[in-house]
């Protein structure tokens, strides 16, 4: 009995020794680095098969000279204004299809507004004009601009695209001057009068706004130089004061009854103010009536000039 116990005693030594040698160290090791550390640096890669275009600048000028910062139109006429961009594109200007742009008012219209004379325009076919680098081009965008388009801050909108449908813009801003001008009939002729006649009709000078205010107008004449009190200079004798020229705003008024000229300022047309043109092919047009009594000193042929004037209503 007392050698198997020590035999059991044994064998129970011994396969405490394995565990201690083959489970134990597992759980008691130092804490000896493995394959993975606190910083690891992993190789990453991509290839980017197309860049999105990019507005580097947008100018806006007129034709008559691009320095200027702001844009006067022209009366009555059509001015061409440019909106100029620089583009940027990584791939390339193979990889571009368009560049468009569109001006327009700011207080009354708006990017995606439709085309109006007064308010917007649009230019869907932008030339290029140069490169200034393999990536980098400039491209000319210009526009009829008529002159009653509003006054005030325009924005310009340039906006790329590349075959991608992959788009790029910038915007920049001017301003329209206000543009006070109007065009009158071409020559008042009162025909043949005697001394002490009135010419027995009126004669109808029209007025045409061909600017982008409202305005007033105002009339003075001289003879031979501004500011001479004439309404007309004779070759044989003497002269016709201002005063003896007449006007009115309505047909069939009597010659007393008409607003004379003044000898020393210009006299303001009262009751006319004439709105500035909205549709294109309407223009805002006004008549005046005038007559001449001349006076018993003059001879010969008589001739004169009448300034209208646009000014602020």
């Amino acid at each position: 009995m007392k050698q198997n116990t020590i035999v059991i005693t044994i064998t129970a030594f011994l396969l405490l020794a394995l565990a201690a040698i083959f489970i134990l160290p597992s759980a008691i090791a130092p804490n000896i680095p493995g394959p993975n550390y606190k910083n690891v640096s992993v190789w990453t890669h991509v290839n980017i098969t197309n860049s999105k275009p990019e507005v580097l600048n947008v100018s806006i000028y007129e034709a008559s000279n691009s320095s200027l910062k702001n844009v006067t139109i022209s009366a009555g006429l059509t001015k061409k204004i440019y909106c100029n961009a620089t583009v940027r594109d990584w791939n390339g200007f193979n990889d571009i299809i368009y560049l468009n742009a569109s001006i327009w008012y700011n207080l009354t219209s708006n990017y995606t507004a439709p085309d109006n004379n007064n308010s917007h325009y649009t230019n869907k076919s932008c030339t290029y004009n140069a490169s200034l680098s393999s990536n980098i081009g400039w491209y000319v965008c210009s526009y009829d601009v008529y002159y009653y388009a509003n006054n005030g801050t325009w924005v310009c909108n340039a906006t790329v695209m590349d075959t991608y449908n992959k788009t790029g813009f910038l915007t920049n801003s001017t301003t329209f001057l206000p543009v006070y001008a109007l065009n009158v009939t071409d020559g008042i002729d009162y025909g043949n009068l005697s001394v002490e006649d009135t010419s027995p009709t009126d004669v109808v000078a029209n007025l045409t706004n061909f600017g982008n205010m409202g305005i007033n107008i105002t009339v003075e004449s001289y003879g031979a130089t501004k500011g001479d009190g004439l309404a007309m200079n004779c070759s044989t004798n003497g002269n016709i004061t201002a005063d003896n020229q007449h006007f009115a705003t309505s047909g069939g008024v009597a010659y007393g009854a008409k607003t004379p000229l003044n000898v020393s300022s210009p006299v303001n047309i009262a009751g006319l103010t004439m709105p500035k043109q909205t549709i294109a092919g309407n223009q805002i047009i006004n008549s005046t009536y005038w007559q001449l009594y001349v006076p018993p000193n003059p001879a010969g042929n008589c001739t004169g000039y009448i300034i209208f004037t646009a000014i602020a209503p």
